[in-house]
């Protein structure tokens, strides 16, 4: 996995590099696409993330219903902490979309 996305991130870097040296449009498009690719990334594992939590607090719920209260609450914080990974995610696209730092250098 590690290998994979060593690999990943490899290619992106030469292909914003190779971006940035031919024009600053080809470049602003390519971090449109990171962006995208970031946020459904984020989603996919968000929605992952939360599926698995509810239904381990399901569970719970139903072998100690006693717990149930208890369980909800560490769940709903769990899920708060989750879901803040995509606005994390959400934030940092809008970031290279709209306020990207490099666009100053490219464009001049």
């Amino acid at each position: 996995m590690k290998k994979t996305l060593v690999l990943v991130l490899s290619l992106a870097a030469a292909a914003l590099a190779q971006a940035a040296a031919s024009s600053p449009t080809q470049f602003f498009s390519v971090m449109d696409v990171a962006a995208i690719a970031a946020m459904a990334f984020a989603a996919v594992g968000c929605a992952i993330a939360q599926g698995s939590a509810i239904g381990k607090a399901m569970e719970g719920m139903a072998r100690q219903p006693e717990a149930s209260g208890r369980i909800q609450g560490v769940l709903l914080i769990g899920l708060g902490f989750i879901e803040s990974l995509a606005i994390y995610v959400l934030v940092i696209a809008l970031i290279l979309i709209f306020a990207n730092p490099a666009a100053s250098v490219i464009t001049h």
